[in-house]
């Protein structure tokens, strides 16, 4: 014959049902994870944006895209913490046409690339974009908005 069951020890007092709502929530609250973007692109436009963004990198200038933002999403599109004060963000639709209107003439892909260098874009075979500067007033992160056009 099997031997007899180990007793069961008596369970501890029932916690009222606030304090258990409390404990969960406290635990959702009091570990704080870091950051890990450095640059997010939110897309408040009602279109589908192409991102690239722009930053000197490694002591030299270096642009990257694409990411695909769609309306009302963000996307981190540069997830270390920045070290420069400006970053160039250009932004167009799934017809080419440009969301942004910038003056920064940079390099950029039609597929997915990182190109490194600024200078001579079309001899390299890359395509020259004007992209905004963003000032981040030197935050280790920050958030930018693509926002509709007025009118």
């Amino acid at each position: 014959m099997p031997p007899a069951p180990a007793p069961v020890p008596p369970c501890a007092p029932a916690m009222p049902r606030g304090l258990v709502a409390l404990a969960v929530l406290g635990v959702g609250l009091g570990v704080a994870s870091p950051a890990l973007a450095g640059l997010t692109i939110c897309n408040q436009t009602l279109e589908m944006a192409n991102v690239a963004v722009g930053r000197p990198e490694s002591g030299q200038f270096q642009t990257r895209g694409w990411w695909k933002i769609g309306p009302n999403q963000c996307a981190e599109v540069i997830r270390e913490r920045l070290d420069a004060r400006f970053v160039y963000v250009f932004a167009m639709d799934v017809f080419g046409k440009e969301l942004l209107h910038g003056s920064v003439p940079l390099c950029i892909g039609t597929a997915r690339f990182t190109i490194r260098g600024q200078e001579d874009c079309a001899l390299r075979g890359h395509v020259a974009a004007r992209f905004i500067e963003v000032d981040t007033e030197a935050a280790p992160e920050w958030t930018m908005f693509l926002a509709a056009p007025d009118g």
